[in-house]
C-alpha cells in the first residue's frame, strides 16, 4: 500500500478535489486539468482506476492508477500503478497525426488488459501534452490532439470533456511543486517550510517556489506569480516555464538550429561535440545533421562560450533562490547518474560546481565518452550554465540527492509500476552544512512505505 502522502497527491489528480488558481489576473479551476467526476461519491471500500497519459517532448507515457476509497469521508489511497512509455513523443508525428495517435492506442491497450471490464465505463482516460506540442504550430498540435481524442472515444473508457489538451507550462511547475511538497510532507499540518522545484525536460524547463520575502513578490514579473487556495491555505507561488530551454531544445539552440528548417544536407557543428563526429538526430519530427568542429577548437571552454549565448540574460534571477531549498529532477538527475556524480540507488551530495567539474572532464576527453552519448559534453555544459548563468545559483550551492522509489502492486502481474518522483531528485540548498543539516539530524525520519 502506498503512503498516505502519495495517496493525497494522487487523489488531487483523480478526485473531485478542486482549488482556485489565479494567474495573470485570470481565475481558473484545476478541473480544467483533470476531470472532476473520477472518484465514487458514496464509496465503501471501493476500488477504481484512472488512466493518465503524459505526452512529453521525448516520449509518451501511460500511468494506470489503482485507487481504494474506504469511506466517503477519506481521500482515496493509491494501491498500484502500471507504467509504460514509447518513443518518440507525439510532436515527432506532427506531419503524420494518425501515426502519433497509434502510439497512444498501443499504450491504451495495456489499460484494457489491466482494468476490469465492468469498470471500463467508470475509468477516466486523460492526456496532457507538454512542451513538445507547445513548440508546434497550433494547426499541427490540434491535429494530433484530435486524432488522440478519437482513439479515446473509440475505447471503452470514460472520456471527460477536456480529456485531451496541452498543459500550460506554469501548470507543470505548480503540479511538480505540489507533488514534491506532498511527498516530502512539507504541506502537512502547520508545516510551511516548503521546497522549490526545478524541472529540466526536453523542450522546456520550469522553476517554482514559494517566496518568503516581500521583495521577491515586488521584483518578480507579474506573470511569474500564481496564487491558489488548497486545504484552507493560500499559496502565492513564483513559477515560470521557459519554452525552448529544455535539454534537447537547448542542443538545437547551441547548434544554431532552433526554429530553423533543417535543409537537406545542412550540417550543424559545435565545439561541444567530438571533432570527427558526423551523425543524424531526430527531434520534434525533424531530422538534423550535426558534427564537431573538424578544424576549430573543442573542449569545455569553447563549448561554454557557445552555451552561454543560449542562457545569458534570458532568464529571470530572483535573489531569494540563492538561499532556498530546491528539488531538481528529470534531466538534472539523469545526467548526474550517467556520469557517476551520484549513485542511482543511493544518491549523494553535490555542489553546482560538480556539474562544471564533470563537464570539463567530459568535454576535454570527449573521445572517451563518445560511446555513451555524443551530446554528453554539451548537456553537462548546458546544465552548468543554466544553473549558474541562467538562474543565478552559486558554485557552492549544494545538491543533496533524496532517493526514494516506490514499487506498488499492480492489476497485471506482468507489470510493475514505479513512482520515481522522489528517487529522481536533488535537494539544492545553500549553507546546507549549517542550520539545515542540523535540522535534518534532529528530525525523526519517517520513510514512506512501499
Amino acid at each position: 500500500m502506498a503512503s498516505s502522502r502519495l495517496s493525497i497527491l494522487l487523489a488531487l489528480v483523480f478526485s473531485s478535489f478542486s482549488f482556485v488558481l489565479s494567474h495573470s489576473n485570470r481565475v481558473m479551476w484545476f478541473q480544467d486539468l483533470f476531470p472532476p467526476n473520477v472518484c465514487p461519491i458514496n464509496a465503501k471500500a471501493n476500488t477504481f482506476y484512472g488512466i493518465m497519459f503524459d505526452a512529453g517532448s521525448t516520449g509518451t507515457r501511460i500511468h494506470i492508477y489503482t485507487f481504494v476509497q474506504k469511506s466517503p469521508e477519506n481521500l482515496p489511497e493509491l494501491e498500484g500503478e502500471i507504467f509504460e512509455s514509447v518513443k518518440p513523443g507525439l510532436s515527432a508525428y506532427a506531419d503524420q497525426p494518425e501515426k502519433g495517435a497509434e502510439t497512444v492506442k498501443r499504450l491504451l491497450d495495456m489499460a484494457i488488459d489491466a482494468v476490469p471490464p465492468h469498470l471500463w465505463k467508470k475509468t477516466p482516460v486523460v492526456l496532457k501534452a507538454t512542451a513538445g506540442l507547445r513548440l508546434l504550430s497550433e494547426e499541427k498540435a490540434q491535429a494530433l490532439l484530435l486524432e488522440v481524442k478519437e482513439v479515446f472515444e473509440e475505447s471503452p473508457f470514460l472520456v471527460p470533456e477536456n480529456s485531451v489538451s496541452i498543459m500550460d507550462g506554469s501548470y507543470e511547475g505548480i503540479l511538480a511543486w505540489i507533488t514534491v511538497n506532498f511527498l516530502t510532507g512539507q504541506l502537512s499540518g502547520q508545516n510551511q517550510h516548503t521546497v522549490g522545484t526545478l524541472d529540466l525536460g526536453g523542450a522546456s524547463t520550469q522553476i517554482t517556489f514559494l517566496p518568503r520575502f516581500e521583495e521577491t513578490l515586488k521584483e518578480s514579473p507579474g506573470d511569474f506569480l500564481t496564487s491558489f487556495e488548497m486545504f484552507n491555505s493560500t499559496y502565492k507561488l513564483y513559477t515560470h516555464s521557459y519554452l525552448g530551454f529544455g535539454l534537447k531544445a537547448a542542443r538545437l539552440a547551441t547548434l544554431g538550429a532552433l526554429n530553423m528548417e533543417a535543409a537537406d544536407g545542412q550540417m550543424f557543428r559545435s565545439s561541444c561535440l567530438p571533432k570527427q563526429l558526423e551523425a543524424e538526430w531526430h527531434f520534434g519530427g525533424v531530422k538534423y545533421r550535426y558534427g564537431g568542429n573538424k578544424e576549430g577548437e573543442t573542449g569545455f571552454k569553447p563549448c561554454y562560450l557557445e552555451v552561454l549565448k543560449v542562457v545569458k540574460g534570458k532568464l529571470h534571477q530572483p535573489d531569494e533562490i540563492r538561499g532556498s531549498s530546491f528539488y531538481a529532477f528529470s534531466y538534472y538527475y539523469d545526467r548526474a547518474v550517467d556520469t557517476n556524480l551520484i549513485d542511482y540507488e543511493q544518491g549523494g551530495v553535490l555542489e553546482v560546481r560538480d556539474f562544471e567539474r564533470k563537464a570539463k572532464e567530459v568535454c576535454d576527453n570527449m573521445e572517451r565518452y563518445n560511446s555513451a552519448s555524443p551530446f554528453l559534453c554539451m548537456d553537462l555544459t548546458y546544465i552548468t550554465a543554466l544553473l549558474k548563468e541562467g538562474f543565478g545559483f552559486r558554485d557552492n550551492t549544494l545538491l543533496q540527492s533524496r532517493p526514494r522509489s516506490f514499487i506498488f502492486p499492480c492489476a497485471a502481474d506482468t507489470h510493475k509500476g514505479r513512482v520515481d518522483a522522489i528517487h529522481k531528485t536533488f535537494l539544492i540548498h545553500k549553507n546546507f552544512k549549517g542550520k539545515y543539516q542540523q535540522e535534518k539530524k534532529n528530525k525523526k525520519k519517517q520513510p514512506l512505505q512501499g
